[in-house]
């Protein structure tokens, strides 16, 4: 069965800085407005009445949803500027917004692409490390509870660096250099006001992480259209097959395959932007 590629045509530009699009500025703003936003809890907190802390730090819950599926994920696909280094230090401010590495959520958000939210193999492992089969049992998926406040804890960092140093570039050291950035900011943090980092921001910050598993639970649920019967799934496809590591517009090819009226053995791939 031949494999067609879904091509979708990028924008142009003569800018010296964005590689793609001066539109750009915008999620990149985001993403610098972000790490503003959490510097600016540490600083505000010992001033503010607990009540607008609370309402703030939900909203930083928020954000950390909105920055990982937003514009981190974007940046995964299409970094936004001509130079590597910009993009390595939009990577830090992004690892430090979001306290993990962003660099590490490439391979992470990778790997997921390579498996699809596929189901367990004869080992009981899953390509996808997100998967919402991969700790789900008798082929059916994990319920969304444990999924979305476990998830947090279920990283495997010697697993990420493996995948880094395959690529065989500087991966691995800005991956590490990102986990101290934020680290150390953390720690910065901690000696100043401790009870901030260990009563307020953690648990704001986790609460963040978990709203992004729960986006990503039902993301899958909708895109492999599940059912206890394993033989097909709907939305998604068998042949032509969306493929291609760096699209400019997830929702378009999203919408494309959505359209094509076809079926797939679930261990197929299939499309999606989570």
């Amino acid at each position: 069965m031949n494999t067609q590629v879904i091509s979708i045509e990028r924008p142009t530009t003569n800018s010296r800085l964005f590689v793609h699009t001066r539109w750009d500025a915008v999620p990149a703003a985001a993403g610098l407005f972000h790490l503003t936003y959490f510097l600016g809890l540490f600083f505000l907190y010992p001033h503010a009445p607990l009540w607008v802390m609370l309402i703030l730090g939900f909203i930083y819950s928020l954000m950390v949803n909105a920055n990982i599926n937003g514009v981190g994920h974007n940046f995964i696909h299409n970094p936004f500027f001509r130079s590597k280094l910009p993009n390595r230090l939009f990577g830090i401010t992004q690892s430090i917004a979001c306290c993990f590495s962003q660099t590490m959520y490439d391979a992470v958000h990778m790997q997921h692409h390579k498996g699809n939210s596929d189901r367990q193999d004869e080992n009981g492992d899953t390509v996808d490390w997100l998967s919402i089969y991969r700790h789900g049992h008798d082929g059916e998926p994990e319920g969304p509870w444990k999924y979305v406040f476990l998830s947090f804890f279920r990283d495997d960092v010697g697993a990420i660096r493996k995948e880094l140093r395959k690529r065989g570039n500087d991966d691995v050291f800005w991956g590490n250099l990102e986990l101290a950035a934020f680290a150390t900011a953390l720690f910065v943090m901690f000696l100043f006001n401790w009870r901030y980092v260990i009563f307020y921001f953690l648990p704001f910050w986790y609460l963040g992480h978990c709203f992004s598993y729960l986006n990503g639970y039902y993301r899958q649920k909708s895109i492999t259209g599940y059912s206890s019967t394993t033989a097909t799934t709907p939305n998604t496809i068998s042949a032509p097959r969306c493929t291609g590591r760096r699209w400019k517009s997830f929702a378009e090819t999203l919408s494309i395959c959505r359209s094509r009226k076809a079926f797939a053995r679930s261990d197929e791939h299939t499309c999606s932007d989570f």
